[in-house]
Protein backbone atom coordinates (compact mmCIF):
# COMPACT_ATOMS: atom_id res chain seq x y z
CA UNK A 1 0.00 0.00 0.00
CA UNK A 2 1.39 3.38 -0.97
CA UNK A 3 1.69 6.29 1.42
CA UNK A 4 -0.96 8.24 -0.44
CA UNK A 5 -3.51 5.41 -0.32
CA UNK A 6 -2.82 4.66 3.35
CA UNK A 7 -3.82 8.21 4.30
CA UNK A 8 -6.97 8.26 2.16
CA UNK A 9 -10.24 8.68 4.08
CA UNK A 10 -11.78 5.40 5.14
CA UNK A 11 -14.97 4.20 3.45
CA UNK A 12 -17.86 3.00 5.63
CA UNK A 13 -17.18 -0.64 4.70
CA UNK A 14 -13.55 -0.24 5.76
CA UNK A 15 -14.57 1.41 9.02
CA UNK A 16 -16.94 -1.44 9.87
CA UNK A 17 -14.29 -4.03 9.05
CA UNK A 18 -11.75 -2.27 11.27
CA UNK A 19 -14.33 -1.93 14.06
CA UNK A 20 -14.74 -5.71 13.90
CA UNK A 21 -10.95 -6.10 14.13
CA UNK A 22 -10.91 -3.74 17.12
CA UNK A 23 -13.57 -5.77 18.89
CA UNK A 24 -11.57 -8.97 18.32
CA UNK A 25 -8.24 -7.40 19.33
CA UNK A 26 -8.63 -8.61 22.90
CA UNK A 27 -5.52 -7.82 24.96
CA UNK A 28 -3.29 -7.00 21.99
CA UNK A 29 -2.39 -3.42 22.85
CA UNK A 30 -0.25 -3.03 19.73
CA UNK A 31 -3.16 -3.94 17.46
CA UNK A 32 -5.53 -1.64 19.37
CA UNK A 33 -3.08 1.26 19.06
CA UNK A 34 -2.61 0.60 15.34
CA UNK A 35 -6.37 0.56 14.67
CA UNK A 36 -6.96 3.67 16.78
CA UNK A 37 -4.20 5.48 14.88
CA UNK A 38 -5.88 4.56 11.59
CA UNK A 39 -9.20 5.91 12.87
CA UNK A 40 -7.56 9.10 14.09
CA UNK A 41 -5.72 9.77 10.84
CA UNK A 42 -8.17 8.54 8.22
CA UNK A 43 -11.72 9.04 9.51
CA UNK A 44 -13.45 12.21 8.33
CA UNK A 45 -16.18 12.38 10.97
CA UNK A 46 -19.68 13.62 10.26
CA UNK A 47 -22.74 13.16 12.44
CA UNK A 48 -24.28 10.91 9.77
CA UNK A 49 -21.20 8.67 9.58
CA UNK A 50 -20.84 8.36 13.35
CA UNK A 51 -24.54 7.63 13.78
CA UNK A 52 -24.63 5.00 11.02
CA UNK A 53 -21.44 3.17 12.01
CA UNK A 54 -21.56 3.75 15.79
CA UNK A 55 -17.80 4.24 15.53
CA UNK A 56 -17.73 6.78 18.36
CA UNK A 57 -19.30 4.24 20.71
CA UNK A 58 -16.85 1.50 19.67
CA UNK A 59 -13.80 3.72 20.19
CA UNK A 60 -15.07 5.28 23.42
CA UNK A 61 -15.20 1.84 25.08
CA UNK A 62 -11.40 2.04 25.35
CA UNK A 63 -11.47 5.36 27.19
CA UNK A 64 -10.78 3.62 30.50
CA UNK A 65 -8.27 1.07 29.14
CA UNK A 66 -5.57 0.01 31.59
CA UNK A 67 -2.93 1.10 29.08
CA UNK A 68 -2.65 4.86 29.66
CA UNK A 69 -1.40 5.47 26.12
CA UNK A 70 -4.54 3.87 24.67
CA UNK A 71 -6.83 5.73 27.09
CA UNK A 72 -5.21 9.07 26.23
CA UNK A 73 -5.38 8.32 22.51
CA UNK A 74 -9.10 7.59 22.74
CA UNK A 75 -9.77 10.81 24.66
CA UNK A 76 -7.87 12.75 22.02
CA UNK A 77 -9.78 11.11 19.15
CA UNK A 78 -13.21 11.64 20.74
CA UNK A 79 -12.46 15.30 21.47
CA UNK A 80 -11.24 15.82 17.90
CA UNK A 81 -14.36 14.24 16.41
CA UNK A 82 -16.71 16.15 18.70
CA UNK A 83 -15.03 19.43 17.78
CA UNK A 84 -15.24 18.65 14.06
CA UNK A 85 -18.92 17.64 14.17
CA UNK A 86 -19.77 20.78 16.17
CA UNK A 87 -17.86 22.95 13.69
CA UNK A 88 -19.77 21.37 10.80
CA UNK A 89 -23.10 22.14 12.47
CA UNK A 90 -22.13 25.72 13.23
CA UNK A 91 -21.00 26.20 9.63
CA UNK A 92 -24.31 24.83 8.34
CA UNK A 93 -26.24 27.21 10.60
CA UNK A 94 -24.33 30.21 9.25
CA UNK A 95 -25.03 29.12 5.68
CA UNK A 96 -28.76 28.55 6.30
CA UNK A 97 -29.92 30.92 9.08
CA UNK A 98 -33.54 30.61 7.90
CA UNK A 99 -35.00 29.97 11.32
CA UNK A 100 -34.18 33.40 12.72
CA UNK A 101 -34.19 35.46 9.55
CA UNK A 102 -37.95 35.24 9.30
CA UNK A 103 -38.42 36.75 12.73
CA UNK A 104 -37.09 40.08 11.58
CA UNK A 105 -39.34 40.18 8.52
CA UNK A 106 -42.72 38.93 9.57
CA UNK A 107 -44.52 40.89 6.88
CA UNK A 108 -42.53 39.12 4.19
CA UNK A 109 -43.16 35.74 5.74
CA UNK A 110 -46.83 36.47 6.13
CA UNK A 111 -47.08 37.52 2.52
CA UNK A 112 -45.45 34.28 1.48
CA UNK A 113 -47.99 32.27 3.44
CA UNK A 114 -50.82 33.84 1.50
CA UNK A 115 -52.74 34.83 4.62
CA UNK A 116 -54.82 37.94 4.23
CA UNK A 117 -54.93 38.31 7.99
CA UNK A 118 -51.16 38.33 8.14
CA UNK A 119 -50.92 41.01 5.47
CA UNK A 120 -53.30 43.05 7.55
CA UNK A 121 -50.95 42.72 10.47
CA UNK A 122 -48.03 44.07 8.49
CA UNK A 123 -50.08 47.12 7.45
CA UNK A 124 -51.37 47.71 10.94
CA UNK A 125 -47.96 47.46 12.59
CA UNK A 126 -46.43 49.73 9.98
CA UNK A 127 -48.97 52.50 10.46
CA UNK A 128 -50.00 52.19 14.09
CA UNK A 129 -48.29 55.43 15.07
CA UNK A 130 -50.18 57.52 12.53
CA UNK A 131 -53.65 56.04 12.22
CA UNK A 132 -56.03 53.51 13.84
CA UNK A 133 -56.58 50.08 12.27
CA UNK A 134 -58.88 51.35 9.56
CA UNK A 135 -59.17 47.99 7.85
CA UNK A 136 -60.49 46.22 10.99
CA UNK A 137 -63.43 48.31 12.22
CA UNK A 138 -64.95 45.45 14.20
CA UNK A 139 -61.67 44.46 15.87
CA UNK A 140 -60.49 45.37 19.32
CA UNK A 141 -57.49 47.72 19.18
CA UNK A 142 -54.10 46.20 19.81
CA UNK A 143 -53.31 46.78 23.51
CA UNK A 144 -50.00 48.06 24.80
CA UNK A 145 -47.48 45.71 26.36
CA UNK A 146 -48.45 46.97 29.82
CA UNK A 147 -52.14 46.01 29.43
CA UNK A 148 -53.60 43.12 31.39
CA UNK A 149 -53.55 39.66 29.84
CA UNK A 150 -55.76 39.37 26.78
CA UNK A 151 -58.37 36.66 26.25
CA UNK A 152 -61.21 36.11 23.80
CA UNK A 153 -63.57 37.44 26.45
CA UNK A 154 -61.58 40.62 27.17
CA UNK A 155 -61.14 41.24 23.43
CA UNK A 156 -64.89 40.88 22.89
CA UNK A 157 -64.33 38.04 20.41
CA UNK A 158 -67.13 35.61 19.59
CA UNK A 159 -65.73 32.09 19.41
CA UNK A 160 -69.09 30.29 19.17
CA UNK A 161 -68.92 30.08 15.39
CA UNK A 162 -69.61 26.37 14.89
CA UNK A 163 -72.63 24.17 15.59
CA UNK A 164 -70.35 22.09 17.76
CA UNK A 165 -69.56 22.87 21.39
CA UNK A 166 -66.23 21.01 21.33
CA UNK A 167 -64.96 22.92 18.28
CA UNK A 168 -66.00 26.25 19.79
CA UNK A 169 -64.24 25.39 23.05
CA UNK A 170 -61.02 24.42 21.24
CA UNK A 171 -61.20 27.58 19.12
CA UNK A 172 -61.39 29.70 22.28
CA UNK A 173 -58.49 27.81 23.88
CA UNK A 174 -56.40 28.38 20.75
CA UNK A 175 -57.25 32.09 20.67
CA UNK A 176 -56.35 32.50 24.34
CA UNK A 177 -53.01 30.76 23.75
CA UNK A 178 -52.11 32.75 20.62
CA UNK A 179 -53.02 36.11 22.15
CA UNK A 180 -50.48 35.82 25.00
CA UNK A 181 -48.14 38.78 24.63
CA UNK A 182 -49.58 39.62 21.20
CA UNK A 183 -50.17 43.16 19.93
CA UNK A 184 -52.03 42.14 16.76
CA UNK A 185 -55.73 43.03 16.41
CA UNK A 186 -58.33 40.55 17.58
CA UNK A 187 -59.57 39.85 14.05
CA UNK A 188 -56.16 38.54 13.01
CA UNK A 189 -55.74 36.35 16.09
CA UNK A 190 -59.22 34.89 15.49
CA UNK A 191 -58.48 34.20 11.81
CA UNK A 192 -55.29 32.34 12.72
CA UNK A 193 -57.03 30.43 15.54
CA UNK A 194 -59.74 29.32 13.07
CA UNK A 195 -57.05 28.17 10.65
CA UNK A 196 -55.39 26.07 13.36
CA UNK A 197 -58.68 24.58 14.56
CA UNK A 198 -59.75 23.74 11.01
CA UNK A 199 -56.42 22.03 10.28
CA UNK A 200 -56.81 19.80 13.36
CA UNK A 201 -60.50 19.12 12.61
CA UNK A 202 -59.69 18.02 9.05
CA UNK A 203 -56.54 16.13 10.01
CA UNK A 204 -58.24 14.16 12.80
CA UNK A 205 -61.48 13.71 10.80
CA UNK A 206 -63.80 15.34 13.29
CA UNK A 207 -63.92 15.89 17.03
CA UNK A 208 -62.43 12.49 17.76
CA UNK A 209 -60.32 11.56 20.80
CA UNK A 210 -57.32 12.30 18.57
CA UNK A 211 -58.69 15.80 17.95
CA UNK A 212 -58.93 16.51 21.68
CA UNK A 213 -55.51 15.00 22.37
CA UNK A 214 -53.89 17.04 19.59
CA UNK A 215 -55.37 20.26 20.95
CA UNK A 216 -54.12 19.57 24.45
CA UNK A 217 -50.62 19.20 23.03
CA UNK A 218 -50.84 22.25 20.72
CA UNK A 219 -52.31 24.58 23.33
CA UNK A 220 -49.75 23.46 25.91
CA UNK A 221 -46.89 24.31 23.54
CA UNK A 222 -48.43 27.61 22.41
CA UNK A 223 -48.95 28.76 26.01
CA UNK A 224 -45.38 27.92 27.05
CA UNK A 225 -43.98 31.15 28.54
CA UNK A 226 -40.48 30.08 27.49
CA UNK A 227 -41.47 29.69 23.85
CA UNK A 228 -42.78 33.07 22.60
CA UNK A 229 -41.22 32.53 19.17
CA UNK A 230 -43.65 29.70 18.38
CA UNK A 231 -46.66 31.93 19.09
CA UNK A 232 -45.15 34.80 17.11
CA UNK A 233 -44.44 32.64 14.06
CA UNK A 234 -47.98 31.23 14.08
CA UNK A 235 -49.65 34.63 14.54
CA UNK A 236 -47.61 36.25 11.75
CA UNK A 237 -48.36 33.41 9.36
CA UNK A 238 -44.80 32.12 9.14
CA UNK A 239 -46.16 28.81 10.45
CA UNK A 240 -49.53 27.98 8.90
CA UNK A 241 -52.27 26.08 10.71
CA UNK A 242 -51.60 22.98 8.60
CA UNK A 243 -47.88 23.15 9.31
CA UNK A 244 -48.48 23.58 13.06
CA UNK A 245 -50.76 20.54 13.04
CA UNK A 246 -48.05 18.39 11.44
CA UNK A 247 -45.20 19.56 13.71
CA UNK A 248 -43.79 17.17 16.29
CA UNK A 249 -43.36 18.21 19.95
CA UNK A 250 -39.61 18.44 19.30
CA UNK A 251 -40.18 20.85 16.40
CA UNK A 252 -42.45 23.03 18.54
CA UNK A 253 -40.05 23.06 21.48
CA UNK A 254 -38.35 26.25 22.63
CA UNK A 255 -34.83 27.06 21.46
CA UNK A 256 -33.49 26.16 24.92
CA UNK A 257 -35.05 22.68 24.83
CA UNK A 258 -33.85 22.14 21.26
CA UNK A 259 -30.30 22.90 22.40
CA UNK A 260 -30.63 20.35 25.20
CA UNK A 261 -31.95 17.71 22.77
CA UNK A 262 -29.10 18.44 20.37
CA UNK A 263 -26.58 18.08 23.19
CA UNK A 264 -28.05 14.72 24.21
CA UNK A 265 -27.86 13.52 20.60
CA UNK A 266 -24.25 14.61 20.32
CA UNK A 267 -23.27 12.87 23.55
CA UNK A 268 -25.02 9.68 22.46
CA UNK A 269 -22.82 9.51 19.35
CA UNK A 270 -19.99 8.50 21.68
CA UNK A 271 -21.79 6.82 24.60
CA UNK A 272 -23.08 3.28 24.43
CA UNK A 273 -26.41 4.31 25.96
CA UNK A 274 -28.21 7.27 27.41
CA UNK A 275 -28.26 7.86 31.15
CA UNK A 276 -29.71 4.80 32.87
CA UNK A 277 -33.19 5.38 34.21
CA UNK A 278 -33.58 5.03 37.95
CA UNK A 279 -35.34 1.71 38.60
CA UNK A 280 -37.46 0.55 41.50
CA UNK A 281 -37.99 -3.10 42.47
CA UNK A 282 -41.50 -4.23 43.33
CA UNK A 283 -43.56 -7.39 43.86
CA UNK A 284 -46.62 -5.82 42.21
CA UNK A 285 -45.75 -7.31 38.80
CA UNK A 286 -45.46 -10.99 37.91
CA UNK A 287 -43.08 -12.20 35.21
CA UNK A 288 -45.00 -14.24 32.61
CA UNK A 289 -41.92 -16.39 31.91
CA UNK A 290 -40.70 -17.52 35.34
CA UNK A 291 -43.71 -16.41 37.45
CA UNK A 292 -41.42 -14.60 39.92
CA UNK A 293 -42.48 -11.29 41.46
CA UNK A 294 -39.05 -9.67 41.72
CA UNK A 295 -39.45 -7.06 38.99
CA UNK A 296 -37.64 -3.75 38.52
CA UNK A 297 -39.35 -0.97 36.59
CA UNK A 298 -39.16 2.65 35.57
CA UNK A 299 -41.63 5.01 33.91
CA UNK A 300 -41.13 7.61 31.22
CA UNK A 301 -43.15 9.72 28.78
CA UNK A 302 -42.95 8.16 25.32
CA UNK A 303 -45.90 9.91 23.69
CA UNK A 304 -47.56 13.31 24.05
CA UNK A 305 -47.71 14.92 27.49
CA UNK A 306 -51.42 14.17 27.93
CA UNK A 307 -50.95 10.42 27.37
CA UNK A 308 -50.21 8.05 30.28
CA UNK A 309 -46.63 7.16 31.17
CA UNK A 310 -45.15 3.96 29.74
CA UNK A 311 -43.88 1.47 32.35
CA UNK A 312 -40.77 -0.54 31.41
CA UNK A 313 -40.31 -3.77 33.42
CA UNK A 314 -37.38 -6.18 33.81
CA UNK A 315 -37.57 -9.46 35.68
CA UNK A 316 -34.59 -9.57 38.04
CA UNK A 317 -34.77 -13.37 38.09
CA UNK A 318 -34.76 -14.37 34.38
CA UNK A 319 -34.14 -11.04 32.62
CA UNK A 320 -37.40 -10.94 30.63
CA UNK A 321 -38.40 -7.40 29.62
CA UNK A 322 -41.81 -5.95 28.79
CA UNK A 323 -43.65 -2.65 28.80
CA UNK A 324 -47.19 -1.34 29.16
CA UNK A 325 -49.04 1.95 29.49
Amino acid sequence: MTASSSSAPLEIQEIRSMMHDLEKAGGSTDKIKMLLSQFEERVKPTEKLLRETKLGIAVNKYRTHSDKEIADQVKRIIKKWKDQVTAQKNSAKHKHPHTHSHLGSSSGSAGHSGSGASNGTAQASGSSSTSPAANTPTSSPAPSASSKARTASSDGVKTSVYDDRVRNSCLELTYNALVIGATEPASQILTVAKEVEDAVFVGERGTTPGYRSKFRSLVSNLKDVNNPNLRRRVVTGEISGKRLYSMSPQEMASDEIKKDIEQFKKENLFNAQAAVQKRAITDRFTCSRCKQKKVSYFQMQTRSADEPLTTFCTCENCGKRWKFS
